[in-house]
């Protein structure tokens, strides 16, 4: 290949080449090459879109798009030689095309624009990102329905303010997570849907006078129908926002979930082991295991959020249509789907790898007088008691338990009776964490059979 020098490419407007400086602010090669495979699709797509309407030859259109694959080739092997003075992935593209099959090149550019290329080729690669994350999102989605089905029935402590509150099961704790990454793949679709519309064609800002057959381009680039107005079409980068809005709902639950294993994981709760793939040890202390892959799942979140807010900022005070500073764009959501697509995987990992131990899950449930709630409810049930009676019963019952050092199934009826007279010994039947988990049965409760049946309704809508 012979070596980029200047860009020529703005034409007789412009006398001298840029300034050093300027070209250092101006280009934008050095990350948005990351879209060679969209441009390039884009740009094939017009071409055979110009030759289909006879605005250029049929042998032009032909010659543009088998030299675009030449180039792709070239830029897949890493043969290509990018040049900061062309600027961008755009321009870069069309001197080797220009280079390889001579004056067509020149016809590629009719009836668009840089601006409505490249807001075609950055919508072709988050759509991409979209869907790769539907697909991160399905399978981690698997991994905890593998870890609800087989632990449907262990009982754990729930917890509200980190603090001990009632008996959950592990099942019911795992589908709480796929509820959650479920309303994550939903908004993914819906981001998908929304944004699947082709700006090619729209020109600069205001359409061309070429007769684009602007449906031909849509199809083939596999939007659902053309953008509807011209200047909305250049200038709108919702679409990246709402990848950022996602993303970054997203990386908020997995960082909910890396806390919680890195909680779970600690030598004071041993709940889960992770396995070794996704752990460290100590330099200095043999006995360590640190859970390093959640760790930095959660740390991940400062990128994303990040991200999100900066191109807020870019976006928030410009006037239609396109503005330079809309180059600012591209570096934020590449940085956030990189890091988004790597602490999904880590965490999928980390949900099939780990082991739950059922022991340490059941002792911890039945601390911290986890079935006073029940007990209460029973006084309710039973006894006609209304709740707020009822929960001061329960409240004096705890502390006399407390007060002894001992749970509420360790004290006597006589103990029960001399805080009400009424309570009789059925109580006892409700005061284990098993028979706690089991008498949840509303929908959406924690008894094993609701987490089965959630378990077959998620996996019916994951096939």
């Amino acid at each position: 290949m012979t070596k980029k020098t200047s860009n020529q490419m703005w034409g007789g407007r412009f006398a001298d080449g840029p300034d050093a400086i300027m070209e250092a602010i101006n280009a934008s090669i050095g990350f948005d090459k990351r879209m060679a495979e969209q441009d390039i699709r884009g740009s094939r797509a017009h071409a055979a879109m110009l030759g289909a309407t006879g605005i250029v030859s049929d042998s032009d259109a032909e010659a543009m798009r088998e030299g675009l694959l030449t180039v792709l080739s070239e830029i897949e092997e890493g043969r290509f030689e990018f040049s900061t003075a062309l600027e961008d992935i755009h321009m870069n593209v069309e001197q080797r095309l220009k280079e390889i099959i001579g004056a067509p090149a020149g016809r590629l550019h009719t009836g668009r624009s840089r601006n409505d290329q490249v807001a075609t080729d950055f919508r072709l690669w988050v759509r991409d990102q979209l869907d790769a994350a539907e697909s991160a999102l399905t399978r981690l989605c698997q991994g905890f329905l593998a870890q609800a089905e087989a632990g449907a029935d262990w009982v754990m402590p729930g917890f509200t303010h980190l603090q001990t509150a009632q008996p959950v099961t592990w099942g019911h704790h795992m589908m709480a997570y796929v509820e959650m990454f479920g309303r994550d793949l939903s908004r993914v679709r819906d981001a998908r849907g929304r944004m699947n519309e082709c700006p090619l064609g729209t020109a600069a800002l205001a359409g061309t006078s070429f007769p684009l057959d602007r449906d031909m381009t849509a199809k083939e680039l596999g939007f659902d129908r053309p953008c509807a107005n011209s200047l909305d079409a250049v200038s709108d980068r919702d679409f990246a926002l709402e990848f950022l809005s996602v993303a970054s709902i997203c990386a908020m639950h997995l960082s909910r979930l890396a806390e919680e294993l890195v909680i779970w994981s600690s030598a004071q709760f041993r709940f889960v082991a992770l396995s070794d793939r996704f752990s460290t040890g100590s330099s200095i202390m043999p006995q360590k295991k640190n859970p390093d892959a959640a760790e930095l799942i959660r740390a991940k979140i400062g990128r994303i959020f990040g991200a999100n807010v900066a191109l807020m900022t870019v976006m928030k005070g410009l006037p239609l249509a396109y503005s330079k500073d809309m180059q600012e764009d591209k570096e934020q959501v590449f940085d956030a789907a990189d890091h988004l697509m790597l602490a999904l995987a880590a965490m999928d990992g980390m949900v099939r790898d780990m082991t739950a131990n059922r022991d340490a899950l059941e002792a911890a449930a039945g601390s911290g007088f986890s079935t006073a709630t029940d007990l209460a409810d029973w006084l309710v049930r039973v006894l006609d008691m209304p709740f707020r009676e009822a929960h001061h019963v329960t409240g004096s019952l705890v502390a006399m338990a407390e007060g002894r050092g001992v749970d509420l199934p360790d004290l006597s009826l006589e103990d029960m009776q001399s805080v009400h007279s009424d309570i009789t010994d059925d109580i006892f039947d409700v005061l284990g964490v098993h028979n706690s988990v089991a008498s949840r049965t509303s929908y959406g409760g924690t008894a094993p059979e609701r987490v089965r049946e959630q378990v077959a309704r998620w996996k019916e809508k994951l096939a």
